[in-house]
């Protein structure tokens, strides 16, 4: 379970593998220059907390992982999750879509 620090202040806990995911689809935007809204819930508070935060180039963004390896990322899980951030609600965790299996050589 790693975390994601907003700004110094809001810091949540997110699986690795998860995580991974949302690093780059976040540097990606960041780096182009974007500004966008993250939401997240968090199931560990009371009612289902949720937690929005906007997402720019100026913010301080820190991206800390519990195991020593890099996940493998999943191209499918990274378009589905592109699209959520570009959308007008922003980026939001969504369920990994299957990966679609590797054509026979």
């Amino acid at each position: 379970m790693g975390t994601l620090t907003y700004d110094s202040r809001v810091t949540v806990s997110i699986d690795d593998r998860i995580l991974a995911h949302l690093q780059v689809v976040i540097w990606a935007k960041l780096r182009r220059g974007e500004h966008f809204p993250f939401t997240w819930t968090d199931p560990t508070r009371n009612g289902m907390g949720r937690t929005s935060v906007w997402l720019s180039p100026h913010q301080p963004l820190v991206f800390e992982y519990f195991g020593g390896r890099q996940p493998r990322l999943n191209p499918a899980w990274i378009e589905v999750l592109t699209k959520s951030a570009n959308s007008p609600a922003g980026l939001s965790i969504v369920d990994e879509p299957v990966e679609p299996a590797l054509p026979p050589r």
